[in-house]
């Protein structure tokens, strides 16, 4: 049986094909434009790559609940042409097959549970730190969601007294996570890329500060068995252990978890995750239909 999976990114559609293992047979990149552009590009790929079922993980934000009259839709993203877009209805009418439809970061989060550093866990937090912010949550090996998928990214921090910065995110300013702390904003506040950022230099121990409050804030509310970062930024490899430092001293004893270099942890997966991700959930879809 042969599956499908789709990793729609704000920059790239990846889409491939592969086992309900995980394991990817064809693969191929589609620049992330207009619909009209995109969309007939990643069918074509399906129509000469036959699949039993497709799983997608979108950028967002996105409908995600089966319930709602908008399911499958893309709803108030900020990149043009794709606000209010029937992405999942797009697919069905052109391919037949069953679909199971959620963010990317739960693509990627599901992925990590299952054969990631996630997995043995009941419960898995999944951060993605990069260009935005955002988290999936598996509980009791369900991802967790309500009317839509929790939105992580945009949880109100408490800003560094030293922080000038004006924020990021076009909705909530220099106010929750991810204009504070996405890779953009690092850059940013700095006047220069990241990679180019010394390891000791001052922005990587802002940087900390803040994901160590999303994850006491997880914590105290979610209390996931790890925590696991991707993402770009997390390529700095000194960024971790300032993560599990900052961390114990905001808990301050208040509540007991695993070692924190078990419990805070990097992606065991990699850029594989979202593809493989995808084809669990269409391995999934299809066993469900």
């Amino acid at each position: 049986m042969i599956f499908g999976s789709i990793e729609a990114g704000g920059t790239k559609f990846v889409c491939a094909t592969g086992t309900a293992d995980g394991t990817v047979i064809a693969q191929t990149r589609i620049p992330t434009t207009t619909p009209e552009e995109t969309i007939p590009q990643v069918i074509a790929f399906f129509n000469a790559n036959p699949v039993s079922a497709i799983g997608i993980g979108t950028f967002g934000p996105a409908d995600i609940d089966p319930d709602s009259s908008r399911y499958g839709y893309i709803t108030s993203t900020p990149k043009p042409g794709w606000r209010d877009y029937d992405f999942l209805g797009t697919m069905q009418a052109a391919i037949d097959v069953p679909y199971a439809f959620t963010t990317d970061v739960n693509e990627a989060g599901y992925a990590e549970w299952k054969a990631g550093a996630g997995k043995g866990h009941k419960n898995v937090l999944y951060w993605t730190v990069g260009t935005g912010i955002g988290a999936g949550y598996i509980h009791d090996g369900k991802l967790l969601q309500g009317y839509s998928n929790p939105e992580m990214g945009h949880i109100f921090l408490q800003r560094d007294p030293s922080d000038t910065y004006q924020g990021r995110c076009p909705f909530h300013g220099n106010q929750c996570l991810e204009g504070l702390a996405a890779g953009p904003a690092v850059e940013e506040r700095a006047g220069k890329k990241g990679t180019e950022l010394k390891p000791d230099d001052p922005a990587w121990e802002l940087e900390a500060g803040y994901l160590a409050q999303a994850c006491l804030d997880a914590a105290m509310i979610l209390s996931p068995d790890i925590i696991i970062f991707g993402g770009g930024i997390m390529h700095q490899e000194q960024l971790l252990p300032m993560i599990r430092e900052k961390f114990r001293d905001y808990v301050q004893g208040y509540i007991d978890t695993p070692p924190l270099d078990d419990y805070i942890v990097r992606i065991g997966l990699n850029d594989e995750a979202g593809v493989m991700g995808g084809l669990l959930l269409a391995a999934d879809a299809y066993a469900a239909k």
